[in-house]
């Protein structure tokens, strides 16, 4: 099989689109540059361990749930400061979710951190158990049922074969 597969492709291709992202212009000196850059990234092997892949339908799902997070949140908190009355009742919660690998792990802390009205306010890494803190006591059981779906789909959107596990008949 040759350099250049497929999933490479779309790779380089959502990579150079980043690129010109951060340099937030599209032009040609960005789109040659960000071609190179993410080329020579997939060239060099970086990440590309062979240990699971992107399933892009489970990814998109969970960009999307993020990407509704953060709107409702952020109105919800901007009602919450904008309105005369206090209604929040803070707490924090301990969840546990299933989280097979670290970056598992830290892709969920990034994903719930980045809404309005909820933090980790700590994580341990070798448990899988997040403590958050809300806003609202009230939507405990919300927040908790949500976590757990965040922590799924970041699982099945990114996965990670067992620990012990052999990648190309070799053991690692």
């Amino acid at each position: 099989m040759g350099f250049f597969t497929f999933r490479r492709g779309v790779t380089i291709a959502v990579m150079t689109v980043a690129w010109c992202g951060l340099w937030q212009s599209l032009s040609v000196a960005n789109l040659l540059s960000g071609l190179a850059v993410s080329t020579l990234v997939i060239a060099s092997g970086v990440g590309t361990s062979g240990r699971g892949g992107v399933r892009i339908v489970p990814l998109v799902r969970l960009i999307w749930l993020v990407l509704v997070d953060l709107l409702l949140s952020t109105f919800n908190v901007a009602r919450e400061i904008l309105t005369p009355t206090d209604h929040t009742e803070e707490a924090i919660v301990a969840v546990d979710v299933e989280s097979p690998s670290r970056q598992h792990l830290l892709f969920l802390v990034v994903a719930i951190t980045l809404t309005p009205g909820t933090a980790v306010v700590d994580a341990d890494p070798d448990t899988g158990r997040l403590y958050l803190h809300l806003l609202h006591a009230d939507r405990i059981d919300d927040t908790v049922a949500h976590a757990k779906l965040l922590a799924d789909l970041a699982c099945e959107a990114l996965p990670v074969p067992p620990v012990g596990s052999t990648v190309g008949g070799a053991d690692r």
